[in-house]
């Protein structure tokens, strides 16, 4: 009778055992989607796989964001006759976020584009915040200064950079390449908390008034390294290539990190 009992006991774990590796197996971590309607003046329709998720977005509306599986998905923007004016499709993986940004072109009068930007997401330390700022705007390439130092040149539509800066309120602008008077943008002010990434969209036409930024946030996990009395590190990195990371010296300063961000090119959708 013991030995009977032995062996349905030893059947009863493996067939629990099975049935929580199947479950794991079936249901794979899903990411996440956010839209940023970023065309000044325009109202759109946006469509995630086939389901409307706002009938009419405006200028600046940011939408999400959207649980969604690993894989393929597809993002449709119609104007308001209903016809599709963009779609693009991205690529979600396990656990990751993106921005999907529907924005203009350099060249005035040019038909919206879509680019994708991959959230930097990776757990980050105390008393710093992870910020990537985007040029999305129809100006030709553009400096962008913050807080009185230019963080990075020349700089095209749908290019970007990423960085860890210390976490605060901040003053950006951004001017025709080479000068520093006669802002095209701001000067503006955003606030980055402790322990988060702040995807920051520069977009409009200055001939129209229309310049602004738009921004999203989203919560970081800690790293376990404690608050630093200076910025010890940072990075910046391509959308969509692995390993495409440099790291700044030791001991690097807020102004000597953001003077060491280079220019990089988002997704196209």
């Amino acid at each position: 009778m013991m030995n009977i009992l032995r062996v349905f006991v030893a059947m009863l774990a493996c067939t629990i055992v099975g049935a929580t590796f199947v479950s794991a197996e079936a249901a794979p971590r899903a990411g996440q989607l956010v839209v940023v309607q970023a065309v000044p003046g325009l109202s759109v329709e946006v469509i995630l796989d086939g389901r409307t998720v706002r009938q009419r977005a405006g200028t600046a509306a940011v939408l999400g964001p959207f649980e969604v599986s690993s894989g393929s998905h597809v993002v449709r923007f119609a104007d308001a006759s209903g016809k599709v004016t963009m779609t693009s499709r991205v690529q979600v993986r396990p656990g990751a976020s993106s921005d999907v940004v529907l924005h203009r072109p350099a060249a005035v009068g040019g038909d919206p584009v879509v680019h994708v930007y991959k959230t930097p997401g990776a757990p980050i330390g105390a008393g710093k915040a992870r910020v990537l700022v985007a040029h999305t705007a129809t100006v030709a390439p553009a400096d962008v200064r913050v807080d009185g130092q230019t963080v990075f040149t020349n700089i095209a539509n749908g290019e970007f950079a990423t960085a860890e800066v210390p976490a605060g309120t901040h003053e950006v602008a951004m001017f025709p390449t080479g000068e520093t008077t006669n802002p095209i943008l701001g000067p503006l002010e955003f606030s980055l908390a402790p322990r988060t990434v702040t995807r920051v969209y520069a977009v409009g036409n200055p001939s129209s008034d229309s310049m602004e930024l738009i921004t999203s946030s989203k919560k970081l996990s800690s790293d376990g390294t404690v608050a630093p009395k200076r910025m010890d590190t940072g990075s910046a990195g391509l959308a969509g290539a692995p390993g495409a990371v440099r790291s700044a010296p030791t001991g690097t300063t807020w102004t000597e990190l953001l003077l060491g961000l280079r220019k990089y090119t988002a997704v196209g959708g």
